[in-house]
């Protein structure tokens, strides 16, 4: 044989071999799954809750007027600190100034009254004692006249004197009797006076209590003309200039705002989280809060305050009605920072990753590793009848959580039990353990693959 049929004969073979080659290993693979591969690890796990929302103060405060009036003094700016008691606003006070003027002088002029009046009724008094003396007087003068008259008429009888000493001491009673009538008159006009003084008294007293209550309503305006800050804090809103007319705020109303005064010694970030990780939060879990004016810079915090009522993503509270909704839901979580910087002011948007969990070396897995497959509900075999088949065919079916093992080349559908989900790993608390090696991927895999399925392993790209 010619060494070009030797060649020629050793390609042919060669050809042969390798197509045998090519379709033992075809053979071998048709239906293998190539799948990535993992394994059961244990590790510290933490489970978070991260949710949107924008910083603020603890405690705010809306400045609005008590009285309508021009602003003719605003010593403040927007951004500017302020402490407690110090003079925001000065409103035009010139009809106020002059009614606390013209209520104090009717005041003193009523005060000045009845000063006037308490003189006249010690006087008055004094009237009255002085009747009542003479009316004493009278009375003796009276009776020492009653006696000489009844010893002049025993005498007149007797002819011891004459008719006209007589006379004379009948006259001297008279006087005496006319002088006490005189007297008690004098008393009851003094008394009458002095009733009449007190009456006027009392009204006036009146009168200064009326001028009082007008005094300390001008005072009350007036002093509402003065606007002073009624805590410390920052002016984070200031819309109004000198010049511009203040109206009085109802609850409020837009546009009757005249500050908004913060306290930023306490500063939160309020934030609404998902109604499908509000179980998990509660107060006092550490938080970590993400600024997005700040950059990168993470401030620590803990939940302060989590809300009982949903909010609608359109940012309205639910109310316990009949009704119901489809409309996704959020909560208000509050979670105060612990060290807030200087720079942070309200309204900067952030976001806030809540601890709800930690677990110390535990069984984890990838959460891709972990999928869903459905099973009958009554796994036994049903008895071979028409109507048997029919209900097979109804059976309902459940949802059993769980990952595939790896197992001489084979997928194996293990059913297991998680506990808290980290960012990428999830804890496993029944069903595997350390080192089995699971089906990772790709997703598309996992989501068709089957149980007792062979497969390869490929290296994650």
């Amino acid at each position: 044989m010619t060494t070009k049929k030797k060649l020629l004969v050793a390609g042919l073979l060669v050809v042969v071999i390798s197509s045998a080659v090519a379709y033992s290993i075809f053979a071998r693979n048709r239906g293998v799954i190539a799948v990535q591969t993992g394994r059961v690890v244990r590790q510290d796990l933490t489970q978070t809750v991260s949710a949107n929302g924008e910083i603020k103060p603890k405690k705010y405060v809306n400045i609005s007027s008590n009285t309508m009036g021009r602003i003719v003094r605003m010593p403040v700016k927007e951004g500017d600190h302020v402490k407690e008691g110090e003079l925001l606003i000065r409103l035009e006070s010139i009809q106020t100034e002059a009614d606390v003027k013209s209520a104090e002088a009717g005041l003193d002029a009523a005060q000045a009254e009845l000063e006037g009046m308490s003189a006249q009724i010690r006087s008055a008094d004094a009237a009255v004692n002085s009747a009542k003396a003479e009316i004493t007087r009278s009375e003796a003068d009276l009776t020492r006249a009653k006696q000489n008259l009844d010893r002049a008429e025993r005498m007149n009888k007797d002819g011891l004197i004459s008719r006209e000493q007589y006379d004379r001491t009948k006259a001297d009673y008279d006087i005496a009797a006319a002088t006490l009538n005189s007297a008690r008159a004098r008393l009851a006009q003094s008394e009458a006076q002095g009733a009449q003084m007190l009456k006027q008294r009392d009204g006036t007293a009146l009168r200064i209590a009326q001028q009082r209550s007008t005094l300390v309503r001008a005072r009350d305006q007036f002093s509402k003309t003065t606007i002073t800050a009624p805590l410390e804090g920052i002016i984070t809103y200031l819309p109004v200039n000198e010049g511009e007319i203040a109206i009085v705020g109802v609850q409020n109303q837009a546009g009757t705002v005249l500050m908004t005064i913060a306290d930023m010694s306490v500063i939160t970030a309020e934030v609404k989280v998902d109604e499908t990780d509000i179980v998990n939060v509660r107060i006092g879990q550490e938080a970590q809060v993400k600024v997005d004016a700040l950059g990168d810079r993470l401030l620590r915090g803990h939940v302060s305050e989590v809300g009982n009522s949903a909010l609608n993503r359109s940012g309205t509270t639910t109310t316990t009605t009949g009704g119901t909704t489809q409309e996704a839901k959020d909560f208000k979580v509050v979670v105060t920072l612990d060290e807030p910087p200087a720079a942070l002011r309200p309204g900067l948007s952030c976001t806030a990753t809540i601890v709800t969990a930690t677990n110390k070396q535990i069984l984890t897995i990838p959460i891709q590793a972990l999928t869903i497959r459905e099973f009958d509900a009554d796994p036994e075999t049903p008895p071979a009848s028409p109507t048997a088949v029919d209900v097979t065919r109804n059976k309902k079916k459940i949802e059993k959580e769980g990952v595939f093992t790896i197992k001489n080349g084979v997928a194996l559908f293990r059913t297991v039990k998680t506990g808290i989900t980290g960012t990428t790993d999830i804890e496993i608390l029944d069903g595997l353990v350390e080192k089995d090696e699971i089906v990772t991927g790709p997703y598309q895999v996992l989501r068709t693959l089957k149980d007792n399925t062979r497969i390869k392993i490929e290296k994650a790209p």
